[in-house]
């Protein structure tokens, strides 16, 4: 029996290795509960909710023809905007050399700082007819109202540049990483073939980005579909704008669902369509030893047209909505309220500093049950991670509407059993609590925290904790004195952008909320929708202020890799 027994500890069927499988098959099918619940409840209001058949086919007949129309409009737009920005700028950046390319290379990652709303913020200010650029002109050559055309900011194409020009880098961080993976050898054998420079770009370079390209226009695709503010602030009717319209304006809970159930099918959709084009492609990594392909000097003319392409995106991006903000700010600093400001602030930091501590403690034990775990267990783990990844394709409008059926239904029924019961009742205990908002948070943000640690948890080789344990140190002190140094740059990295990431969402924020409890993203919506452009000048910077940081961190980042990765010099 002892051999038996021993036998079955040398096969991995300890006692305690068994509560560890329990463990993990637990924690997995809790983890992806967290995110199958509210994508249930929202597929769940267009078949079971009483009335559910009548409201949608008043919704098709309405507003889903219009919202599906303006969103496809919108993001078709867009990704063919950030395509071009995204691609022709990393293009330059990473194959040539030209005065201030090196500034540059960090430079056009600036524009992530900038949340959409706050930029079409900035924009309608600069650009309408009150604003400076028409009174100028108005101005300058004597004209009235009706002596001249202008384009209107407040429009579709007008959304669609506001986004393109701060969702670009998204293509271009990714095209600028292809790019510099070219070799001399790939060039040299385009060129041996007679094939002219833009016929080598066309059929060795463009083809090499193209993966990259795709998953950039893809995640800009993606934050045009979640964006609430610009879009409402532009008066568009998309999906985003729709529910939160069927939600708040007219106080119809199920019309609201069953428009977040269309987006996120539709949001499904596109995600199978990408990964069914991306699924016969494979990547490929030069080998170290290969020669970089070189860089071509740009001088006169064309190098001026280099600074001018990369000056374009940086400062429709970045530089001139910040002096517009600036500009904005300046006037109204004397009447700021700073205990109110303080408490919006205040409200943000803590919400965002606590949706970043829950998330990276959720990333953690998931990630050290899949690194631990083997067998079903580990099988299970994983798929769970990978469930909890796609929140951050579903549109935070989703996302609330999802979060609050199953927590209104919750809520309503336990007040009435206590009301049965006791004769008394409990309220709301989780709708329109802070609870509810972190949990929303988690569910969207998971992905963002999880890439980082991941990346970081596979440089730890098994033979580090192998050597370890073989000196006597349990489990936790592995952690503690092993991986936690470790893995300090890469939780500091996934804190970073999950708090930067919540300070500046808006739309679960708008709709999840407790009562009387604003966040700088909320105010400055509030006061832009209010036309109080002056006063949202301040949390807006302030958010563009604290989007600076991951930038900053990204863009050192960058130059540290740009060191050791291309960039050779052409002879």
């Amino acid at each position: 029996m002892s051999s038996l027994s021993s036998a079955g500890q040398r096969a991995g069927w300890s006692p305690a290795r068994r509560n560890r499988q329990s463990l993990g098959l637990v924690l997995a099918l809790a983890a992806a509960a967290l995110v199958a619940l509210p994508i249930l409840g929202v597929l769940g209001s267009v078949v079971y909710a009483p009335g559910s058949l009548e409201t949608l086919q008043h919704l098709a007949a309405t507003v889903i023809p219009r919202a599906a129309l303006e969103t496809f409009l919108l993001v078709v737009m867009v990704m063919l905007g950030v395509t071009v920005l995204g691609t022709t700028s990393a293009w330059l950046v990473a194959a040539h050399e030209f005065p201030g390319r090196r500034i540059f290379e960090w430079a056009l990652l600036l524009p992530l700082a900038m949340p959409g709303y706050i930029v079409a913020y900035a924009y309608t200010d600069f650009l309408q007819f009150s604003g400076p650029v028409q009174s100028a002109l108005r101005a300058s050559f004597g004209w009235t109202r009706a002596d001249y055309w202008f384009p209107e900011i407040r429009s579709l194409p007008g959304a669609a540049f506001v986004f393109t020009v701060v969702l670009y880098p998204y293509v271009y961080l990714l095209a600028r990483t292809a790019f510099l993976s070219r070799t001399a050898s790939m060039i040299d054998a385009a060129r041996s073939l007679g094939l002219s420079p833009w016929r080598t770009w066309l059929s060795v370079n463009l083809p090499l980005a193209r993966p990259a390209v795709a998953a950039g226009a893809l995640l800009a695709l993606m934050e045009a579909l979640a964006d609430y503010g610009a879009a409402a602030y532009f008066g568009l009717q998309t999906f985003t704008t729709s529910i939160y319209r069927a939600w708040f304006s007219l106080g119809d809970r199920l019309a609201a669902s069953q428009l977040a159930a269309v987006l996120l099918v539709l949001v499904l959709i596109i995600i199978a369509v990408e990964r069914h084009l991306r699924g016969r492609a494979r990547y490929f990594s030069a080998p170290n030893s290969a020669r970089p392909a070189s860089r071509q000097h740009l001088t006169g003319t064309a190098g001026s047209l280099a600074v001018l392409a990369c000056l374009v995106p940086l400062v429709t991006g970045f530089m001139l909505p910040t002096a517009i903000l600036v500009h904005l700010l300046l006037p109204t600093l004397d009447a700021t309220l700073w205990g109110r400001f303080l408490g919006w602030l205040t409200n943000s930091v803590l919400i965002a500093g606590a949706a970043a501590v829950l998330t990276l403690a959720t990333v953690l034990v998931l990630s050290y049950l899949q690194r631990m775990l083997s067998g079903r267990a580990g099988v299970l783990v994983g798929w769970a991670v990978r469930t909890m990844n796609l929140g951050y394709a579903v549109p935070g409008a989703v996302i609330a509407v999802g979060v609050l059926v199953p927590m209104a239904a919750f809520d309503n029924w336990l007040d009435a059993w206590l009301r049965a019961s006791f004769g008394v009742s409990s309220g709301l205990l989780v709708t329109g609590t802070v609870a509810a908002l972190l949990y929303a948070y988690l569910v969207r943000y998971f992905a963002v925290a999880q890439q980082p640690v991941e990346a970081g948890l596979a440089r730890i080789t098994p033979a580090m904790d192998a050597s370890a344990r073989s000196l006597g140190a349990s489990p936790v002190e592995v952690f503690r004195r092993v991986h936690l140094p470790l893995l300090s740059p890469s939780l500091l990295a996934a804190a970073l952008l999950v708090f930067v990431d919540v300070m500046k969402e808006l739309p679960a924020t708008l709709v999840l909320r407790p009562f009387n409890f604003d966040t700088l993203a909320v105010i400055a919506y509030q006061m832009a929708a209010d036309e109080r452009l002056g006063e949202a000048a301040l949390p807006s910077l302030t958010i563009v202020l604290m989007g600076l940081v991951p930038v900053i961190w990204l863009s050192r980042a960058i130059g540290k890799a740009s060191g050791t990765a291309g960039g050779g010099e052409a002879s």
